[in-house]
């Protein structure tokens, strides 16, 4: 991927929310090849893992996300100290810098995919500037979903002399987000550019309009509570335009460790304290377990005793799903009330003497989740799949009926697994679990809450943890029970949104106040717009 990605672009381009005056002047190189020369193709690439990175590892999905939403846990209280972000909500001396680390970095990304169209329209490359469209898209959606209202229709207009943009509210940032997604998607054409170092679909037009349409959906979806009528519009359009057909199609980024492209998640879970402290949580085990989901043995696996095998990523578990506990979040090893020792179904201490460890025989990602050449699950059929399930339940016109969506969703995601480079599930394996556990359609309540379990363990695994949470946000599933963790951020709730960077209030202060007071407030637990359970 390094001949694809250049490094070299990294110091070409800044977020919106800094400028200068004399931008234009200030931030060009005369020692590099202007726009005569340049070709915008060389950025998309970077735009891509950019993207990869920020849904990712420790720009906040592990240390928030992830737990917050209760697929993993952690007792965060050795080394790891950091996880008390997200298993309990409480402070650790780099949350403030964890906090924005998805606005900086969306921002940039969002600006390196301006000055890629910018340039791309000078050379009159229409495809590339509408995947660039659906790129924008994308990114700042992902922002606007974790912190609210953002800046949208005056931002990346620095060398517009607009360094300073109003914070759009998130039902006007939504209209406006889809309008020009749709906009890139009618643009796209078989008959135009060839779209050059593409890392995602190889140029493949077809396959970016799949894409294109099944991101529409999926921000469709978001607004079934606040705006449905919207929502129904949205979803027929993607539908009408063409969404994933099979998981031929997902949005799936190649990791490339060997120059310098690892994925994040994984570079995460190889820290010592990250393998010893990280587990998956009660609630997605015992998830699985009940339905006797193949896919557990893929993804799981109890470490053997010992704190050294504990700490030892190399060291193979057992992946028998007979043998998988989760662990419940909340807990620390601190020896109190709250120590792990003390929960009823406390699998017990393993190993002896000085490798004696307290944390008990709970379930750990295998190594496929530590293999740094593993690819990052930006959107696959699976989830585009369920998501037309729950739409068809609420009567919108999709392809098949919402049990057939389902079917074809849990489908999906035993294929997927598979994508990780490990373990996989064997289609008789799959059709068997997805038999035995059809969409029960007894009433609509019934329906929802299978489909969006189903997103919820589905996404994790994929650990698109983000997602997870958002899709807890949007549809209530599934119903968790809040760490109420002495000490913790946010009064004992789980947070539905990340504050705003403290920058934001030196850089652009006015507006940051006004999105402030139109939202209500600047908390852990202020709702986003479409946030309506």
């Amino acid at each position: 991927m390094k001949r694809y990605i250049s490094i070299f672009l990294t110091g070409l381009f800044l977020a919106t929310t800094a400028c200068d005056g004399d931008f234009e002047e200030i931030n060009t190189d005369p020692n590099r090849a202007d726009g005569d020369v340049f070709d915008p193709n060389l950025i998309l690439p970077t735009v891509s893992y950019d993207y990869g990175n920020m849904i990712t590892g420790y720009t906040g999905a592990i240390l928030f996300q992830s737990m917050w939403v209760q697929v993993m846990s952690s007792t965060s209280t050795g080394g790891a100290n950091y996880y008390s972000n997200a298993d309990k909500y409480v402070p650790s001396g780099s949350t403030n810098s964890y906090i924005q680390n998805v606005w900086s970095n969306g921002y940039s990304a969002a600006s390196r995919v301006n000055q890629m169209q910018k340039l791309s329209m000078e050379k009159g490359f229409t495809n590339l500037n509408a995947v660039g469209g659906i790129m924008k898209v994308l990114i700042l959606s992902f922002v606007t979903d974790i912190y609210g209202d953002a800046p949208y229709s005056q931002a990346l207009k620095a060398e517009e002399g607009i360094t300073q943009p109003v914070y759009d509210s998130q039902d006007v940032m939504y209209m406006s987000m889809l309008a020009d997604l749709e906009t890139a998607l009618t643009t796209l054409s078989t008959s135009g550019d060839q779209i050059k170092n593409d890392v995602l679909y190889s140029g493949d037009v077809a396959k970016w309009k799949k894409f294109g349409y099944s991101l529409m959906l999926k921000m469709a979806m978001r607004l079934v509570e606040v705006d449905p009528s919207t929502a129904q519009s949205y979803v027929q359009k993607a539908i009408a335009g063409g969404v994933f057909a099979s998981p031929a199609d997902e949005a799936v980024l190649v990791s490339d460790q060997a120059n310098g492209y690892s994925n994040s998640s994984a570079n995460a879970l190889n820290v010592v304290d990250d393998i010893y402290e990280v587990r998956w949580s009660n609630i997605l085990i015992d998830y699985m377990k009940a339905s006797n989901d193949p896919r557990l043995a893929v993804i799981a696996e109890v470490p053997p005793a010992g704190l050294a095998a504990n700490r030892n990523g190399n060291v193979v578990g057992n992946n028998d799903p007979a043998v998988q506990i989760g662990m419940p979040n909340g807990f620390d090893i601190k020896g109190g009330a709250t120590d792990i020792s003390n929960e009823p179904n406390f699998p017990g201490p393993t190993g002896t003497g000085d490798d004696a460890t307290p944390i008990g025989a709970y379930s750990r990602p295998t190594a496929i989740y530590r293999d740094r050449d593993a690819p990052v699950f930006i959107l696959t059929y699976a989830e585009v799949q369920l998501l037309l399930a729950d739409a068809a339940v609420r009567g919108y016109t999709t392809p098949m009926t919402a049990a057939e969506h389902y079917e074809a969703g849990v489908l999906g995601a035993m294929t997927t697994v598979g994508k990780f480079g490990g373990g996989t599930v064997s289609s008789a394996a799959a059709q068997a679990y997805a038999e035995a556990n059809p969409l029960d359609m007894s009433t609509t309540d019934a329906a929802l809450e299978m489909i969006n379990m189903q997103i919820w363990a589905t996404t994790g695994i994929q650990v698109n943890f983000v997602e997870s949470w958002n899709n807890w946000k949007r549809s209530g599933y599934p119903e968790l029970t809040p760490i109420n963790y002495t000490g913790n951020f946010s009064g004992g709730q789980i947070p539905r949104r990340q504050p705003y960077p403290a920058s934001e209030s030196t850089t652009n202060s006015t507006n940051l106040q006004n999105a402030i007071s139109r939202m209500g407030g600047d908390t852990w637990v202020n709702t986003v717009w479409w946030d309506a359970q």
